[in-house]
C-alpha cells in the first residue's frame, strides 16, 4: 500500500486518489469497509476454503486502516510527515506480535494429530 501510496504521492500517470463528491478517501476507509464485511460473514459455519479467504480479506482489511493509523489518532494527514512513522511502527509491531502469537501457537498437534482447539 505504501509503494502505491507513493507512486500517486509523485504522480505516476494513470494513478491517482480515489474521491467522492470531491472528498479524498484514505486506504482505512476501505479497510474499515473490508473489516465490517468479513465481520458481517463470520459467525456463519464455513468450509476450511472460506475461513481462509476471511483471513485474507481481515488481514488486508486490517492491513489498510493500520498504514494510516497516525491519521487516526493525529486526524490530520501526516502520511508523509514525521509523524507518519507511527503507522510503520504499529504496523511492524502487529506483525511481530501476530507472528509471534501464530508461531508458537499453530504447530502445535494433539496426539490425535488434530490442532488444539479443531
Amino acid at each position: 500500500m505504501r509503494l502505491l501510496t507513493w507512486l500517486i504521492h509523485i504522480d505516476v500517470a494513470g494513478l491517482g486518489d480515489v474521491q467522492a463528491g470531491g472528498v479524498h478517501l484514505h486506504h482505512y476507509v476501505w479497510g474499515i469497509l473490508l473489516l465490517a464485511t468479513v465481520g458481517a460473514a463470520s459467525p456463519v459455519r464455513r468450509s476450511a476454503r472460506a475461513r481462509a479467504w476471511l483471513g485474507l480479506g481481515y488481514g488486508v482489511g486490517l492491513a489498510l486502516v493500520l498504514d494510516e493509523a497516525a491519521l487516526l489518532i493525529s486526524l490530520e494527514d501526516v502520511y508523509w510527515d514525521t509523524e507518519g512513522g507511527v503507522s510503520i511502527a504499529l504496523a511492524i509491531a502487529v506483525i511481530a506480535i501476530a507472528g509471534s502469537v501464530l508461531a508458537f501457537t499453530r504447530g502445535r498437534r494433539s496426539s490425535t494429530g488434530r490442532r488444539d482447539g479443531d
